[in-house]
């Protein structure tokens, strides 16, 4: 019976340093975009600055190597001195979160946006025929301060946002709080 009893403590504790290790976390973050679109008939916009916010969430599976959630509000486009177009999408990233110091980490993944409300000056949006939806690709780095934390990313268009090969193209720079 001792050594039931034993086992069962052992085993116990060892699971709560295994989940101690594997921590998971909850929070809220936002920042500035630096966005622009990429193909025919956007040639010549610059970058536009917009903003982004929203929850993010992580969930450890390793010590090293992590899943990150968010979901993020964020107004992107591209504008120039005649065009203002603004996209606003609703993004959720998926991304592993690869730590290469105990702070500082990796992200890449896939991101999935939609389509929330878009608008333009300068030129007529009937013939713009934007889609409902965006993939792309977010590869970016992290660093942690307790429960601080800073993000820089980019994500770049996988799919067209246009019927003619319009892609999205967008910096990101976060800062963000974990309350859990």
């Amino acid at each position: 019976m001792k050594k039931k009893i034993l086992i069962v403590l052992v085993s116990f504790l060892g699971g709560m340093g295994l989940l101690r290790a594997q921590e998971s976390s909850l929070g809220i973050k936002a920042g500035v975009n630096f966005s622009t679109l990429t193909g025919d008939g956007f040639e010549g916009l610059d970058s536009k600055t917009g903003y982004h916010f929203g929850i993010v969430g992580e969930l450890g599976i390793s010590e090293k190597f992590s899943i990150q959630p968010e979901v993020l509000y964020s107004t992107q486009g591209a504008e120039s001195e005649d065009v203002d177009f603004d996209i606003n999408y609703l993004n959720v990233p998926i991304l592993a979160k690869i730590y290469f110091l105990r702070n500082i980490s990796f992200q890449v993944g896939p991101q999935f946006g939609y389509v929330t409300d878009q608008s333009g000056d300068g030129f007529d949006l009937a013939n713009v025929d934007l889609k409902d939806y965006d993939l792309s690709g977010a590869a970016g780095v992290e660093v942690k301060f307790k429960s601080i934390f800073l993000q820089g990313r980019y994500n770049f268009g996988l799919s067209d946002v246009t019927d003619s090969g319009t892609k999205n193209a967008v910096f990101q720079f976060s800062v963000g709080y974990n309350f859990l």
